[in-house]
Formats: structure tokens, C-alpha cells, sequence
């Protein structure tokens, strides 16, 4: 019990020990292939091709004062970032990286995933609330119709894929793929839970929550030093998670067909999946406008929620009439 109580802790601070890192490359890494996408340089000072910045940056956000408002309410001012942060860390415990990494096999492992992800936004909302201001507050309120919103078309996207292998467990879930990645016949379900994923990372274009030419910086205007770092961390953690739950759920995890699974071990193919799914956010970053708040929330109820429902409707017909499943 308690060598498998210390192995399970040496995993979980290696894998925590790794996100972070990854987390804060992937700043260098986005803001060079915009760069590049946009014909121009991107950072490429600090380090060889800039690849220091992102350590560049922390340092400079550490050394910055970690101002506390006087207006505001101190207690949830300080436990909303860690809130957030800690909300998304805890969603990679379920994830399954390989056939041997992984911090928990949960049988309910999605609805777990559901939780955090319903967790995280208390951490917007209280930040808005205790900053006292009304650019903060409105951004937090934003943060709030957005995240409930697009939850809701998030857990039914996943239901067909929950009706095909007949389990939460996400491990089970990546073994069901040896017969064939479930993007094939849940596509659309795919590109559902993929757009919700971008609104629940408040990623560009549905950064309405953090708009700087609306509301100043949003829930975190009144944010600096090591507290506004944890917001900016949970920002990359979230496109991280939602990216490598999408190939878990719908790319085969660390599955690939037999002749590619001889050149390298499951984890490195886990690792290309979710990196190209990485590259796609922000590709989206350079290249769609911001909509309106309205619109925003018009397009989920309108448009995702019925696409869902009927994405659910086909898939339980199917597998009905078993040409499913």
C-alpha cells in the first residue's frame, strides 16, 4: 500500500513537474509560429530562435509587484488564481498518457473531467467579483453565461462517444480505438467539443471574458506578479487538457496504426496528436475575428445546441440498429 501510495506521488509531481514547463514553452512556441504565419520575425533575442523568452517573461512577471488592491476582497483575491490553476491540474489526473502513465484510472473518469472543468470557472467568477472594478466584474459575468453555455453542448458532444463504447472510463475509451479512431464516426461530435473547448479556455476568438479593447485585461485587470502567472499558467494548461482530451477521446490516444507503432513508444505519439491539435488553436488565434458577446452566446444555443442533440439522436439510432458499436 505504501510503496503504490509513493509511486503514485513520484508520478503525479513528475507530470506536474513537466506541464508547467510545457505550458509556459508553449507562449515561445505560439508566438513564433504567428510570427511566422503573420510575415514576421516573433521573439528571437533571448536564447537561440528566442527560445528563452518564455523564462525571460516569467522572471520579468515574478519580479513584478504582486499587488494586492486595497478596494478589493483580499482572501478570494488571492485564492481565485489558485483556484483556476489548481481546478485544470487536477484534470490531467484522469487522463490516460500511455498504457502505463497515468495518475488515476477513474471508471468515471469523464465526469471527472466535467467537474474540474465546471470547477475552473469559480475561479474567474471570484476573481471578477473580489477585484472590486467594474471592468473585472463584467468580464467575470462574461466568463460565467460563456462557461455554463458551452458546457452544456461540451457534455453532450462526448455522449455519442459515451453510447459507442459503452463506458466514462478514458482508458477504456482509448482501448475501444484499437478497432478504429472514433474521430470517423463522431466527427461532428469532434468539432462540437472542440469549438466549446476553445470558449472554455477563453481562447481567441472567444476571448470575450479577457477582451483588452472592452475591458481593459477583463477578470484579471487588477491581477500582477505571481497571481496573474497562474491565470496566464491556466490559460495554457486549459488548451493543453482540452487538446489531449480530443485525442483521447476521438484520435485513438496513444493508438496508431501497426506499422507506425514500431518506430516509437505510445507516449511520443500521445505527445505529436496533442501538439498538432495545439497548432490548430493557434492557428485559429491568427486568423478569426473576435464576435460579439451576443453573438457568441447566440451561436452556442442556436447553432451547437442543436447540432449536439442531433449528433446524440444519430449515434443512439445507430447503435440501435447496431451499425455502430
Amino acid at each position: 500500500m505504501m510503496t503504490e501510495l509513493l509511486t503514485k506521488s513520484i508520478e503525479i509531481f513528475i507530470i506536474i513537474a513537466l506541464l508547467i514547463p510545457f505550458a509556459a514553452m508553449l507562449v515561445w512556441v505560439e508566438r513564433r509560429l504567428i510570427g511566422i504565419w503573420q510575415d514576421r520575425l516573433g521573439p528571437n533575442r533571448v536564447g537561440p530562435f528566442g527560445i528563452l523568452q518564455s523564462f525571460a517573461d516569467l522572471l520579468k512577471i515574478l519580479g513584478k509587484e504582486d499587488w494586492t488592491p486595497q478596494f478589493s476582497d483580499k482572501f478570494i483575491f488571492i485564492l481565485a488564481p489558485v483556484i483556476g490553476a489548481v481546478a485544470v491540474l487536477m484534470s490531467f489526473a484522469v487522463l490516460p498518457f500511455s498504457p502505463d502513465i497515468g495518475v488515476s484510472n477513474l471508471n468515471i473518469g469523464l465526469l471527472f473531467f466535467f467537474a474540474m472543468a465546471s470547477l475552473a470557472v469559480y475561479g474567474v467568477v471570484l476573481a471578477g467579483w473580489a477585484s472590486n472594478s467594474k471592468y473585472a466584474l463584467l468580464g467575470s459575468m462574461r466568463a460565467a453565461a460563456q462557461t455554463v453555455s458551452y458546457e452544456v453542448f461540451m457534455g453532450l458532444s462526448v455522449m455519442g462517444v459515451v453510447l459507442i463504447t459503452g463506458t466514462f472510463n478514458l482508458r477504456d475509451i482509448v482501448l475501444y480505438q484499437q478497432q478504429g479512431w472514433l474521430i470517423s464516426s463522431q466527427f461532428l461530435g469532434f468539432i462540437i467539443f472542440f469549438i466549446a473547448g476553445l470558449a472554455e479556455s477563453h481562447r481567441l476568438p472567444f476571448d470575450l471574458p479577457e477582451a483588452e479593447t472592452e475591458l481593459t485585461a477583463g477578470f484579471h485587470t487588477e491581477y500582477s506578479g505571481l497571481k496573474f502567472a497562474l491565470f496566464f499558467l491556466g490559460e495554457y494548461l486549459g488548451v493543453t487538457l482540452i487538446s489531449a482530451m480530443s485525442v483521447t477521446l476521438f484520435f485513438g490516444g496513444w493508438i496508431v496504426p501497426a506499422p507506425l507503432s514500431a518506430f516509437a513508444p505510445p507516449l511520443f505519439w500521445f505527445f505529436i496528436k496533442v501538439m498538432v491539435l495545439i497548432l490548430v488553436f493557434i492557428l485559429l488565434r491568427t486568423s478569426l475575428p473576435r464576435p460579439r458577446f451576443d453573438q457568441l452566446l447566440a451561436f452556442g444555443w442556436q447553432v451547437m445546441l442543436p447540432l449536439a442533440l442531433v449528433n446524440l439522436v444519430i449515434t443512439g439510432l445507430l447503435k440501435l440498429n447496431g451499425l455502430i458499436g
